[in-house]
């Protein structure tokens, strides 16, 4: 069956249905990942938007739960040049297809990738629906024109879990650190990295106060990845003020831009964001570049922070955005991109040592009282 992707600008991509007919609707976005397909639909992180893969041939090696990143995919849909129909590996369950079938994700397939990403570039990641075999074209314009903007939406509330639930330590060998873990949207191999160094994790809701989480005595705070743009979340970065000088916090993606405005800082939306397993960054204090996975449309500003409380640690070398931030006074830091994926293959695990040498240091002596931040 034919299928069309209409974006608000009125351009228009056809192709061929996959996966499960009917007809969705988000934010265009592109991944330029050689693999790794089901993690990206499983991410929390893209719950409102519409994935397009830049690499021409996906879903060669099938479907298998032990990839999934959450319990479903939370992409609004999928686009591909071409969806393998069959899956070749030992360890595949399903073909894509049925798994995109079976979690109802709309699919296209057979559309110029190549085109539909030089065209974002240009114009900018903007709003398109998938609609299947027989739409109205202009109709699928209109409703893609109707869909709510990216800017301004909390999507973490929507994703987050609806209780506290416990991931236990995975290295028996280590001592245990008690870590509680803000879900805004938590990839669960952040789970299985923070587990590898030898935290005992509390996972809460996104809305959890800060009171609460030092009810729990955790050694550490962990602030997520997640989805949506960080600016409405004013009750996470309230949370995470209340939080700074009294326990060591380390934040990831989403965390890092709500830490980012904690801060004083301020974050914006980038054109067409960075997704994928190839970005360079710089880590300021070396000089060492990491190859590293990101999934983001927004970003911290620099020029808004207080480089006399900060310090700025990890800059982008593809366009020199800000990629990790470190207060100078508090045990506190954060980064941009996803140290917990491999594409370097291990150039950003140390992090997560960071992480746990910070909170054996702070158990030794209390920090000073809690800062104050103002935006410069």
């Amino acid at each position: 069956m034919k299928a069309i992707l209409a974006l608000e600008d009125g351009r228009m991509f056809g192709g061929r249905a996959f996966g499960a007919l009917g007809e969705t609707g988000g934010e265009v976005v592109f991944n330029t990942s050689m693999s790794g397909y089901q993690e990206i639909l499983t991410d929390p992180s893209y719950a409102g938007q519409i994935v397009v893969m830049t690499c021409p041939h996906i879903g060669n090696y099938g479907a298998t739960g032990e990839d999934a990143e959450s319990g479903r995919p939370h992409a609004e849909g999928f686009v591909a040049r071409e969806f393998s129909v069959r899956a070749s590996n030992w360890r595949s369950e399903e073909t894509l297809d049925a798994y995109l079938r079976r979690h109802g994700i709309v699919a296209v397939s057979e559309v110029d990738t190549r085109a539909l990403v030089r065209h974002i570039r240009s114009r900018g990641a903007m709003r398109g629906v998938i609609g299947g075999e027989g739409a109205d074209p202009e109709a699928l314009v209109r409703r893609a024109r109707s869909l709510p903007v990216m800017l301004g939406r909390d999507l973490a509330s929507s994703v987050t879990c609806m209780k506290p639930y416990g991931f236990r330590a995975g290295d028996p060998a280590r001592e245990p650190l008690s870590v509680v873990a803000y879900d805004y949207g938590i990839k669960r191999n952040i789970l299985n990295r923070l587990a590898a160094a030898g935290c005992r994790l509390t996972v809460v809701p996104a809305s959890t106060s800060a009171e609460d989480v030092l009810a729990l005595r955790p050694d550490g705070v962990f602030l997520s990845n997640g989805p949506g743009d960080p600016e409405p979340l004013g009750s996470a970065v309230d949370n995470i003020r209340r939080l700074l000088g009294r326990t060591p916090v380390f934040g990831i993606c989403l965390g890092h831009q709500l830490m980012g405005l904690a801060f004083g800082g301020r974050t914006y939306k980038l054109k067409f964001g960075h997704r994928g397993g190839n970005q360079p960054v710089r880590n300021l204090a070396d000089g060492r570049v990491e190859i590293t996975a990101q999934n983001h449309g927004f970003a911290v500003d620099p020029d808004s922070l207080d480089v006399g409380q900060v310090q700025l640690t990890h800059m982008n070398l593809n366009d020199q955005t800000l990629e990790g931030i470190r207060h100078r006074a508090v045990p506190a830091f954060s980064v941009q991109y996803h140290p917990e994926a491999s594409p370097g293959p291990h150039d950003s695990h140390y992090l997560f040592e960071e992480f746990r040498r910070l909170m054996l240091e702070f158990r030794k002596r209390p920090c000073p009282s809690e800062p104050t931040f103002t935006r410069s």
